[in-house]
């Protein structure tokens, strides 16, 4: 500081150095313009209630729908299959006991307690391995065992009419083609010291030629369209021939003289019927389909003989 001085010297400023373009004269560039965010795009608006309602109800139907037809091949598996394989199983365990029962030569009694096995069942026009016990009654858990007897209906070999059900799809089916049978198809029933051969009756329409028709092949030897007007049983057998179909109520199908009334004919002269009844037509229970047949030999049970050797001294092996 110059002590002479009335003011302070300030350092001199040095004024702003120019770039060659401003010392040339030329105009800077323009600066650019801030950038802008981008605008969003407008949003759709939501689609109406109406139809997303209606989606939903067709999917939930959809569902519903797939459901059941699971439940329903479900229940078509249950009773094709599974019903089959647990009667199988009840089968082998009904022959076992039965078989155990006739090595102890046990006889028949009559007061037979309902699902216990007294005979077997063979079709030999189903092969010769068709076999399946016979037991007593016709209830729900008999049937699901195999064939059962109708209980007031006559014994095996007896006059009168034999009645046996069975069912015709699941449970084993063990009369799933009974409606193949033709006329004098054999159908046997073995019981501890016999075997019965009854062969199935005439069909309706072979009954007007059925002496010079099919009633002259050896196989239908014994084998009467049970028609005899002026015989002892007149016409009380008017209604039977081999094949019928009938409703569920016609529960005088397994009458001692099929479809008439009891008392129609005295025990001594009654023919020796069997009698097959079933479900008809599969899977439906709206009709009954009948097998009638008639008895015409049996053949005592020699020791050691089996039923493959019956079929060969019937013809039908």
């Amino acid at each position: 500081m110059d002590p002479q001085a009335d003011t302070v010297v300030l350092p001199p400023v040095r004024p702003a150095e120019e770039s060659p373009s401003a010392a040339a004269g030329e105009q800077p560039p323009p600066a650019e313009p801030p950038t802008k965010p981008p605008e969003k795009s407008a949003e759709k608006p939501p689609p109406s209630g109406g139809g997303g309602r209606a989606r939903t109800i067709v999917r939930s139907i959809g569902e519903l729908l797939i459901t059941m037809g699971v439940v329903v091949l479900l229940f078509v598996v249950y009773e094709l299959y599974v019903t089959n394989l647990m009667s199988a199983e009840l089968q082998r365990e009904a022959s076992a006991s039965l078989e155990q029962e006739w090595e102890n030569e046990r006889q028949l009694r009559a007061d037979l307690a309902d699902g216990q096995a007294f005979a077997r069942l063979y079709i030999p026009a189903f092969g010769a391995d068709y076999d399946f016990t016979i037991q007593q009654g016709v209830d729900s858990d008999t049937l699901e065992i195999g064939p059962g007897h109708y209980r007031e209906t006559a014994m095996p070999g007896e006059p009168g009419n034999v009645g046996v059900a069975g069912h015709r799809v699941g449970k084993g089916a063990p009369f799933n083609d009974l409606d193949l049978l033709g006329s004098c198809d054999a159908i046997v029933v073995e019981t501890l010291d016999s075997f019965f051969v009854y062969r199935v009756l005439p069909m309706e329409d072979e009954l007007a030629d059925w002496p010079t028709g099919k009633g002259s092949d050896p196989k239908c030897a014994g084998v009467p369209t049970l028609r005899n007007p002026e015989g002892p049983t007149g016409s009380a057998y008017d209604e039977t021939v081999g094949r019928r179909i009938v409703l569920p109520g016609r529960g005088d199908a397994v009458a001692p003289v099929p479809y008439k009334p009891a008392g129609t004919l005295p025990d001594a002269s009654q023919a020796a019927l069997l009698t097959l009844t079933t479900c008809h037509p599969q899977f439906s229970d709206r009709e009954r389909l009948i097998i009638h047949s008639v008895l015409t030999n049996q053949y005592a049970k020699e020791p050691g003989a089996t039923y493959l050797d019956l079929l060969k001294k019937i013809g039908e092996a």
